[in-house]
């Protein structure tokens, strides 16, 4: 008896006929799989991809949506800005006419004890994505002043006067003033005295002499240097740097 062909004979009925129920539902089995895998690859793909931008704008280079025209005209409503996180590192401290981003609880804005976490976090993902407009939390002005410091306003020409020394300031909105509200304070240590380019229509330390830290923004609260522009398309670039501070001296030197 030939039980090679047997066997054989057997197998072959044992797997699905072409055109039978079972063969049918098969098809489409494997149909369904290998429809299922480059989905499940394009998702794989797309959820490493948001990781990575989310640990490099974490770390390195954050895209920062302009609300307000608060900055203009060197930052206007809409534009995407990356914010360089590396530019204090390592010992480095901002400088006057750096245009930053900074963390504003606690100086600007009182802490909400109250913020829902989970929100919170879906805000500040698509924010650091430059999706969505930042945290209330976050603002983006000019430092004028850094630690020790005196800043006054305004001199007979209208002008800010940094340790002494008058400071024209080109890169204001035109037809604003320096301020329109005198002062005259000294910058505490560790911390910066900043102020929106478009003076009329900027909420920024002189709107904060009676918070808790007159105005001031703690060094530690900066989360980095606006260095680039990267939108709208006709903007993209190196954000342009300012000699207005060229010669003002440190606060142990200061003159006039």
């Amino acid at each position: 008896m030939d039980t090679q062909a047997e066997h054989s004979e057997r197998d072959r009925s044992s797997e699905p006929r072409a055109g039978s129920e079972e063969g049918s539902r098969f098809s489409r089995v494997r149909g369904a799989v290998a429809a299922v895998r480059p989905w499940r690859r394009i998702l794989v793909a797309g959820v490493a991809g948001t990781t990575a931008l989310l640990l490099f704008s974490a770390f390195v280079v954050q895209p920062f949506l302009i609300p307000s025209g608060s900055m203009e005209p060197t930052l206007r409503v809409g534009d995407r800005v990356l914010v360089n996180k590396l530019a204090y590192r390592s010992g480095a401290e901002p400088r006057r006419g750096d245009v930053v981003v900074f963390d504003g609880t606690g100086s600007f804005v009182r802490e909400d004890l109250d913020a829902n976490p989970l929100a919170a976090f879906a805000r500040g993902a698509a924010s650091s994505l430059g999706l969505a407009e930042p945290p209330d939390t976050d603002f983006v002005k000019r430092v004028v002043g850094v630690g020790g410091d005196r800043v006054v306003c305004c001199d007979a020409r209208g002008r800010l006067r940094v340790n002494g020394v008058p400071v024209d300031e080109t890169y204001l909105h035109p037809g604003d003033t320096a301020s329109e509200a005198p002062f005259d304070i000294v910058v505490p240590q560790n911390t910066l005295w900043v102020m929106g380019d478009h003076r009329s229509r900027s909420s920024d330390s002189r709107d904060h002499l009676g918070s808790p830290g007159g105005g001031m923004v703690p060094v530690e609260r900066v989360v980095g240097r606006v260095d680039w522009l990267g939108w709208p398309p006709a903007r993209i670039g190196g954000l342009e740097g300012t000699g207005a501070f060229d010669g003002v001296r440190a606060p142990g030197r200061a003159h006039g």
